[in-house]
């Protein structure tokens, strides 16, 4: 598939009246997991896509060029407030937190499993078991104040179980800027990898900074702030590997390729029919908008379609499902790793081998102080001591011997030598 090659509606023609843009919710017990987990993904897309389209405005004086993208840019809010609309009315902050996690998790491995770039496989790999350790914090703050069991809610198709703990995760920020990709030499499907990865982490870390003061008790507005903080340092991490050099026109054609791709993907996943329809009719806007965006890239820069797409056919779909496998062997191999990024390169080395005196523990004692009050640890101390033993779902025993424990949390893995 091809959709710079398929036919469209023209942009003046793509807008959608109010009455469409309020959708039926799905039924948060019926639907699968992994269509609340597109809803999330593709809400994500649509901010990450006006957010940089406000960007490039703010940067741009062509006339042109500007008009288009408030067109766009308007098509594009548009979606994302139908598709934000999607999330029913009786489903709670945590309910929907934990298909945020859910979405981390298995997007971010399969999204590694496909990759052939070794660098994007690396910082995948690494922020993966850190999202994997959110959803067993917040599925033990679900059980807490819901009494609801969180295995219900992603199907059983994730274990919730411990990742890298979340208060080994404070890093000081410029260790977790990656090098980045040379679009000219890079694959189609890297290139869309880390466009997508970015989307997705920047709508979760959105999400957290904006859901905190709303919680009903203080734990769990503190456990929304602490993790907010190691959501920007995975956007930190996911942007950077994007190529810095490409114009700005290169970087829309690129990201209106990216949503058709997501669309598309959507639309041959989706086993919800009446969503479906929605991914279908918001694919064949963003033929519209890819073409619109193309257009300008030749007219202003004299660059084809192809010199950012190649030849525009789809690489592998994206299809959302269980990594369970996958992550555990992640685990077992990476759990106890840092970064550490350095003038010459970013590098990924197991704690034990960081210098003493290294920035890392500087960060973490002035950031966490005593890490027995951090939030994150908390949740699961208290959950420990009013359930007898912490909140898991899992297919068997913890692939890590330090992690296996349920009536303590490993606050030493990871963070100390």
């Amino acid at each position: 598939m091809n959709p710079i090659k398929e036919k469209s509606k023209s942009l003046e023609n793509s807008f959608l009246p109010l009455k469409k843009m309020y959708p039926k919710s799905y039924n948060k017990a019926k639907t699968s997991p992994y269509t609340k987990t597109r809803v999330i993904l593709m809400n994500g897309t649509e901010f990450e896509s006006q957010w940089f389209m406000h960007q490039f405005a703010r940067h741009c004086s062509e006339p042109e060029i500007l008009s288009a993208l408030a067109v766009v840019r308007r098509q594009e809010q548009q979606q994302q407030k139908r598709i934000s609309c999607l999330k029913p009315l009786n489903e709670s902050i945590l309910e929907t937190t934990i298909a945020y996690e859910q979405l981390a998790v298995d997007l971010t491995a399969v999204l590694a499993r496909h990759e052939t770039d070794v660098n994007n496989i690396q910082a995948l790999n690494f922020a993966l078991l850190e999202d994997f350790d959110h959803l067993y914090r917040y599925a033990n703050l679900l059980k807490m104040d819901k009494n609801e069991d969180a295995d219900m809610l992603v199907g059983k198709f994730t274990e919730i179980m411990p990742g890298r703990p979340t208060v080994a995760e404070h890093r000081y920020p410029s260790d977790d800027v990656s090098p980045h990709m040379t679009a000219e030499k890079a694959d189609l499907y890297t290139k869309l990898v880390a466009s997508t990865i970015t989307a997705a982490e920047q709508q979760t870390m959105n999400y957290y900074m904006n859901i905190a003061q709303w919680y009903k008790n203080d734990l769990g507005r503190k456990l929304y702030a602490e993790i907010a903080m190691i959501e920007e340092a995975h956007v930190t991490q996911y942007e950077s590997l994007k190529d810095p050099n490409l114009t700005w026109l290169e970087q829309w054609v690129m990201h209106e390729y990216c949503e058709c791709w997501l669309y598309y993907s959507a639309m041959q996943d989706e086993r919800d029919e009446s969503i479906k329809k929605i991914w279908t009719e918001h694919y064949k806007m963003e033929i519209a908008h890819l073409k619109t965006a193309a257009k300008l890239l030749k007219k202003y820069e004299n660059k084809t379609f192809e010199s950012v797409c190649g030849t525009g056919e789809f690489p592998q779909l994206l299809k959302l499902g269980g990594n369970k496998e996958y992550i555990r062997k992640v685990l077992q191999d990476t759990v106890k790793m840092t970064a550490d990024n350095t003038e010459i390169i970013r590098d990924f080395k197991d704690i034990r081998k960081i210098p003493d005196g290294h920035r890392y523990f500087d960060y973490q004692k002035y950031m966490s102080g005593d890490p027995e009050k951090n939030a994150s640890h908390l949740v699961i101390k208290k959950a420990i001591e009013r359930l007898g033993q912490d909140y898991r779902y899992q297919d068997s025993e913890h692939p890590v011997k330090e992690l296996r424990n349920r009536k303590a949390d490993n606050i030493s893995i990871s963070r100390t030598k």
